[in-house]
């Protein structure tokens, strides 16, 4: 059975690739490469492609025939998103609406879609499930959240099947080796971290040290990214059970700030992180931790590798490999 996942060749969507495949899937990767790697696809086709193109999404699914369709392929910066909403309007909202109509002319009617915590926006003091209102303070949230309601409309319109999972920070790498974390540029924490300490970059700047926290630093909710994988299989599952449409958030459920991480750093890697003090970026909340249970309990979810000390210590073995081909 094929699965379609847009934005394959990244982060994410390689390692859900690799979910797939073990769980007996085909994985074909759509992905047009700009930030994605085509030394990430691994575990089955690629067709290389843009979301924009129509021609381009009708030909893959009419080549494939897929099951259901895992869409990773987005635009994700945030402080980008707030000098340029422009670009993550166009790019995230059009090409899923593209994606969706070329999803439902295929006759495909499972859909698993990447959404994020920043649909929430700054909630201080609030712990965020999936019923918690949805408040972007930037136009990468406030993409995302305008595709969740696409879904929702074409769900009623014709249908369509989505399961939809609100990620916290997403981090660590696959412990084989296989695939990792590599972005230009490098925007996430712990990457950012563990080039300083193994001296790829002068120091970690660590944005903002004035926040309504106790130690002044942002603090987020980390979860592994062989967890969050696993949960998209158990999502798919959950459609072909005929379970119809949910939302799910997927977290650890505790919060680490700035500054703890870099702690943590120090117990596993057992080097001191050189740090720059800088100033807030723009769109940045003070605190997003997930409050839910709702996967693990209805969709037998098991986050076993979530620990801080476990991220970091699978992303530093992926960190001193050969990265991919530039």
């Amino acid at each position: 059975m094929h699965v379609l996942v847009t934005g394959g060749a990244g982060y994410i969507g390689s390692h859900a690739c690799k979910a797939l495949a073990q769980a007996g899937f085909v994985p074909v990767v759509y992905d047009n490469l700009s930030t994605g790697w085509a030394d990430a696809v691994r575990f089955g086709p690629l067709v290389e492609g843009d979301l924009m193109d129509r021609a381009a999404l009708d030909a893959a699914f009419a080549h494939y025939q897929p099951v259901a369709v895992m869409h990773f392929a987005a635009l994700s910066l945030v402080g980008e998103s707030m000098t340029n909403p422009a670009k993550y309007w166009r790019t995230n909202v059009n090409g899923s609406l593209n994606l969706i109509e070329a999803t439902l002319t295929a006759g495909v009617k499972h859909f698993v879609f990447s959404s994020t915590c920043a649909t929430y926006g700054d909630q201080d003091g609030v712990t965020l499930d999936e019923d918690t209102p949805q408040m972007p303070i930037n136009a990468y949230g406030g993409s995302k959240r305008a595709i969740e309601m696409m879904l929702r409309d074409f769900e009623r319109s014709d249908g369509l099947q989505a399961v939809i999972f609100r990620y916290f920070n997403v981090a660590g790498a696959d412990p084989d080796g296989d695939v990792g974390e590599q972005h230009i540029p490098e925007t996430h924490l712990i990457p950012l971290m563990l080039d300083a300490i193994d001296g790829k970059r002068a120091a970690l700047t660590v944005f903002g040290s004035d926040y309504p926290t106790p130690d002044g630093t942002c603090i987020r909710d980390y979860v592994h990214v062989c967890d969050l994988v696993d949960a998209h299989v158990l999502g798919l599952r959950w459609l072909q059970a005929g379970k119809g449409s949910r939302i799910f958030c997927l977290g650890s459920g505790q919060g680490f700030s700035v500054r703890e991480v870099i702690e943590a750093s120090r117990t596993v890697t057992n080097r001191d992180v050189p740090i720059i003090e800088g100033a807030r970026r723009a769109g940045d909340a003070t605190s997003l931790v997930c409050g839910s249970t709702r996967a693990v309990k209805e969709l037998g979810w098991k986050p076993a590798r979530s620990t801080l000390q476990q991220m970091i210590a699978d992303a530093l073995r992926w960190s001193r490999k050969a990265p991919y081909a530039k």
